[in-house]
C-alpha cells in the first residue's frame, strides 16, 4: 500500500469500557474484524477490554490498529496494536482518538466513554452504539454486521 493509498483509508474509532460484559467484548472482537475486513483502520484507546478486543478483531483480518494511548510508554499498548502514540494525557486523550476518526463506534463503557461520546457530538462526527449510553447523538443498533453495513453506506461503499 503506497502512502496515498493510506491516507484515504477512512478511520474507525472504537470506543468502550476497559472492563465490559463478555457480550459486549464478542461484539467488539466482531466489530474490529468486520473494520478490518472492509478496508477500514481501526483507532481505539489502546488499553484493555473493548479497545483490546476491537483490536484482536481487526488483527485477525490482517487490519491496521492505531492505538492512541494515556500513558507515556509505548509498551502499555495491547498486544495488537500496530501503531501506539502516547499521549500523557490520561483521560484527556479523549477528544484525540475522536479527531483521529472519521466515524465512532461506542460500545459498552463508562463515563470516559461518555466523554468520547460528548466530543463526538461536538465535533460532528457521527456515532453507531452497540449496548452503549441511550443518548442523542448516537444511531443504535443489535449487531455488528448491521454497524458496518451503515458504516458503508454512509461512506458511500
Amino acid at each position: 500500500m503506497n502512502r496515498s493509498e493510506l491516507f484515504l483509508k477512512k478511520r474507525i474509532g472504537i470506543i468502550g469500557g476497559s472492563r465490559a460484559s463478555k457480550e459486549s467484548l464478542k461484539k467488539a472482537e466482531l466489530t474490529g474484524k468486520l473494520i478490518a475486513k472492509n478496508g477500514y483502520i481501526l483507532v481505539n484507546g489502546g488499553m484493555g477490554g473493548v479497545m483490546e478486543a476491537s483490536s484482536r478483531g481487526a488483527k485477525s483480518e490482517n487490519g491496521l490498529v492505531i492505538s492512541i494511548l494515556p500513558g507515556m510508554n509505548f509498551n502499555d499498548a495491547n498486544i495488537y496494536t500496530d501503531i501506539a502514540i502516547p499521549t500523557g494525557l490520561g483521560y484527556m486523550r479523549n477528544p484525540v482518538v475522536v479527531f483521529n476518526s472519521d466515524v465512532i463506534v461506542a460500545i459498552d463503557g463508562s463515563y470516559g466513554t461518555l466523554s468520547e461520546i460528548a466530543y463526538s457530538n461536538i465535533y460532528d462526527k457521527k456515532i453507531f452504539g452497540l449496548d452503549t449510553w441511550d443518548i442523542s447523538g448516537i444511531e443504535v443498533f443489535e449487531t455488528p454486521e448491521e454497524i458496518i453495513e451503515e458504516i458503508n453506506k454512509y461512506f458511500g461503499k
